[in-house]
């Protein structure tokens, strides 16, 4: 007996299929995910969270390969991965032999530097908002390769056409003075704070001078339109469990055909890997797909809910436009309403085309000590008010919202999702004006 599982993917969609429609996004849809009563979701963007039907499918596919392990590793999980695989290359516009599946975004860029090979002069591009893990990353291949990370300064607010001249203008820079610009780093969509990057322009400029463009899209698929076909970056990896309710850790990697052989193994190197030159396996897939498909032992269940949930949006939720429309309008009205209540403003961009806002808060950094009863922090203490602020929200108020200290300023970064209304952020406006308060009594200095 074969794949005796495989049919668990057609009965979690034919579950979902179950559910209804709802009329409206908002707080009706909390009953379909997993909170506890009286938590407050703020912060979708940093990992995510999936509906209680995900996370049904979930479960069994976890079963399924305690009950019959040999037969759901061996047999079933290749035949589900496919059909993972298919589902979302068909939403991202994409030809399936060109996606796999890697635990995170970050893997995703570490799988490409590692593989490129480097010779002395060769540099790779990226700006300073880059992701913490993504910089460290280049940093560990300047230490064990030739290769020389080139950092592009850019403070945010900036315009859509000044980072994709800064971009030019560095790599230009770089090609004049003989050295050769491997490859090019950016965003989708920064982290922190979270501001959509002109992604599609910057490709362009890395294909006018004939650099490698990888873009770090932890917060791609599921939070804006992705058409990876018409984008046609030479590479793309895209964390699924931060805005397409896919369980954690899962992310699709996009690699054209043209760039699959650069691609020398996967992290861990593992059984998939295929000395150079090898002919592609008889199962009629290639020797990249192949090798993406076993990463040792490790529970790669999370992907086989990419369909699950890609059903759950458009059955429950109404599809994908819905979303996106709801949940970009509901972050930008609900970073104003709390930017009003603050007297202070929301970290401007071009392109609103985005789930994240960033609302400064009122605390102002100074060399000096501090003065009571204001909102001031001085330099000894800047490192402290993040983690304080933070932990605050979750242990009093039941919510998380991140903070950052970005430009001389500490901002709170909010996400617009299905289950929240305007209210949420009324709510958040309340709490973050409480607690800024605190700061100008020194609470923070409380710390045990």
């Amino acid at each position: 007996m074969t794949h005796t599982y495989a049919n668990t993917f057609d009965k979690y969609v034919s579950d979902i299929s179950e559910l209804s429609r709802e009329p409206e996004l908002g707080h009706s849809m909390r009953k379909y995910f997993q909170f506890d009563d009286g938590w407050v979701n703020l912060n979708q963007g940093s990992y995510g969270t999936h509906p209680k039907a995900v996370g049904a499918a979930l479960a069994a596919f976890q079963s399924a390969s305690e009950r019959r392990p040999d037969e759901f590793v061996r047999t079933t999980h290749p035949i589900l991965i496919d059909k993972s695989r298919a589902a979302v290359a068909a939403h991202l516009h994409a030809p399936v032999e060109e996606i796999v599946f890697v635990p995170n975004a970050t893997t995703g860029v570490d799988t490409v530097i590692r593989s490129l090979k480097y010779s002395p002069g060769d540099k790779i591009v990226f700006f300073d908002f880059i992701y913490g893990s993504c910089e460290n990353i280049i940093r560990y291949a300047e230490e064990s390769t030739p290769v020389v990370g080139v950092k592009i300064a850019a403070t945010f607010p900036i315009s859509d056409d000044e980072l994709v001249a800064r971009l030019r203008e560095t790599i230009q820079r770089e090609q004049q003075s003989g050295a050769r610009v491997r490859l090019a780093l950016f965003d989708s969509i920064v982290s922190m704070p979270g501001v959509r990057l002109p992604f599609e322009r910057l490709v362009g400029v890395c294909k006018e001078l004939g650099v490698l463009s990888l873009i770090d899209g932890a917060h791609g698929v599921g939070h804006i339109p992705l058409d990876l076909g018409k984008l046609d970056a030479d590479f793309f990896v895209s964390n699924c469990h931060k805005w397409l309710y896919v369980p954690r850790g899962c992310a699709v990697f996009h690699v054209p055909l043209r760039n699959q052989h650069l691609i020398r193994s996967t992290i861990p190197t593992s059984h998939g890997y295929f000395p150079a030159g090898t002919p592609d396996p008889p199962s009629g897939k290639s020797n990249f797909v192949t090798m993406f498909e076993f990463v040792g032992t490790v529970d790669a269940s999370p992907a086989l809910c990419v369909p699950a949930a890609l059903h759950f949006r458009a059955h429950v939720c109404g599809g994908e436009a819905r979303i996106m429309t709801y949940c970009s309008a509901l972050a930008k009205a609900g970073a104003e309403l709390i930017a009003k209540h603050l007297g202070t403003e929301v970290l401007q961009r071009e392109n609103d085309e985005c789930c994240l806002h960033n609302v400064r808060l009122p605390i102002t950094a100074v060399e000096g000590e501090a003065r009571d009863g204001e909102a001031e922090v001085g330099r000894e203490h800047w490192g402290v008010i993040r983690p304080w602020l933070m932990d605050s929200f979750q242990a009093e108020f039941n919510t998380a919202v991140p903070v950052v200290f970005y430009g001389g300023c500490w901002w709170v970064r909010v996400s617009g999702q299905v289950y929240l209304e305007i209210s949420d952020f009324e709510f958040a406006a309340r709490m973050i004006e409480e607690m800024c308060g605190r700061v100008g009594k020194k609470a923070y200095l409380e710390l045990k």
